[in-house]
């Protein structure tokens, strides 16, 4: 992938600002044998190519004074809230220097595995990257994980898949990381439905309030007032 640099002359917190509100990011070189260098690019283009993810796990080609260069972006520094790059890291690419890159894992086959198929299971993507070192030459686009075998129960680690020609994977804490495992779906029962009340036919309403007026007492019978003398 390729991409235009600029040389940037000036340095510095308010000189990065205010090439900011021209539309540019403030970016650097290093490594190598070369001494770092200050570089600038359009923000615009940048922000596109972040985008794809090659940009972030492939040698890039860096167009700088007409001269291409090997480069492999290091560091991206982001706004808090805006979508902005505030600036932007890359290493020199030697040919005979090994390198240690971070490359995106590729799942596919899950959808055949019996696990899916038979077991009613779900695969998880435990990894979705991996750390490893290698010769420029080497670097991978992407490491491909089939899953198609997995199994109810089952798990994936790292030593179970074939890693490309030339490329080491580099232990960061964990000997021997899982990248995926199986887990069962848990079906939760359905609520019981609270029994409806029943319907009770007018009729029957009739009868229960004539039957109720039946078994109350009877009143007695009001006292005539008594004749005046």
């Amino acid at each position: 992938m390729k991409f235009v640099a600029f040389e940037r002359a000036m340095q510095g917190t308010g000189a990065s600002r205010r090439l900011r509100i021209t539309g540019r990011t403030p970016g650097i070189v290093y490594g190598g044998t070369g001494q770092p260098l200050l570089i600038e690019l359009d923000h615009n283009a940048l922000f596109h190519a972040i985008k794809k993810e090659s940009f972030h796990a492939s040698i890039l080609d860096m167009e700088l004074a007409g001269k291409s260069h090997k480069v492999l972006l290091r560091d991206l520094q982001m706004h808090p809230f805006k979508q902005q790059i505030l600036h932007i890291d890359f290493q020199r690419v030697e040919a005979t220097t090994r390198m240690t890159v971070k490359v995106p894992v590729h799942y596919s086959g899950e959808e055949n595995s019996p696990a899916v198929k038979a077991e009613g299971c779900l695969v998880n993507h435990v990894m979705t990257e991996l750390t490893i070192s290698c010769f420029p030459a080497d670097i991978p686009e992407f490491i491909a994980v089939d899953l198609s075998a997995m199994k109810k129960g089952s798990s994936l680690h790292v030593k179970d898949i074939t890693l490309p020609k030339g490329v080491k994977f580099v232990v960061k804490g964990q000997e021997n990381p899982v990248l995926a495992s199986v887990s069962v779906i848990v079906e939760e029962a359905p609520a019981e439905a609270a029994p409806a009340a029943d319907a009770k036919d007018p009729k029957d309403a009739k009868d229960g309030k004539d039957a109720k007026d039946a078994k109350a007492p009877a009143k007695a019978p009001a006292k005539a007032p008594a004749a005046k003398k």
